[in-house]
């Protein structure tokens, strides 16, 4: 069966979750500087990410003399106090993340944006995730498992670190990476699923 679309990400979560939808998709991981511009805010950030997966996608199809199919493309970040908790580089850094989570409620914007070289939609998904209050025991039980690496704010909900949340707000999968409702929204308008 031939691809309806690209998924410009290589993490595993959001493969799996874009498994569900059972469209045939390959994946092309995008590059793209991630810094943040000073003074941006953190949902025009999110979807800056997005929209960039996208559109470097798109040229990369073009340069490549590739079959033109639409672009998905989600970028995930947790905010805490108005700032961006990224991937940690380091097991330090997780910890410090996870010491400000400890016992707060924090947001996690995910952004998923379709896109083809006519049209470019997105949407964001904006969730709230209590954490219980965690000791220095439990974090460093966690961040032994090695789970915390290549995750915004150092942990994954779809690990152990789930035994944090003591409420969720929003969409699980959005949380994880890929929002299932809006992605469903996005392949709908675009025609790749039945309305």
């Amino acid at each position: 069966m031939s691809i309806l679309y690209y998924l410009a990400s290589n993490s595993p979560r959001r493969q799996e979750l874009a498994k569900i939808f059972g469209l045939p998709f390959t994946v092309l991981a995008p590059n793209i500087d991630e810094s943040k511009i000073v003074g941006e805010s953190a949902g025009d950030y999110v979807q800056r990410m997005s929209e960039f997966k996208v559109i470097n996608v798109l040229e990369l199809i073009e340069k490549e003399g590739l079959s033109e199919k639409p672009v998905l493309a989600a970028d995930t970040i947790v905010v805490l106090d108005k700032e961006i908790l990224g991937k940690p580089a380091s097991t330090a850094e997780a910890k410090d993340m996870l010491n400000k989570l400890s016992g707060r409620t924090h947001e996690v914007l995910t952004h998923v944006t379709l896109g083809s070289k006519e049209v470019i939609r997105s949407v964001l998904c904006r969730n709230s995730v209590t954490f219980t209050a965690l000791d220095d025991l439990e974090i460093d039980r966690y961040l032994a498992k090695e789970e915390f690496a290549d995750k915004a704010g150092g942990y994954g909900l779809q690990g152990f670190a789930a035994c944090f949340v003591s409420h969720l707000s929003g969409s699980y999968s959005g949380v994880v990476g890929l929002p299932l409702f809006e992605t469903a929204r996005l392949f709908k308008e675009s025609g790749l699923l039945p309305r």
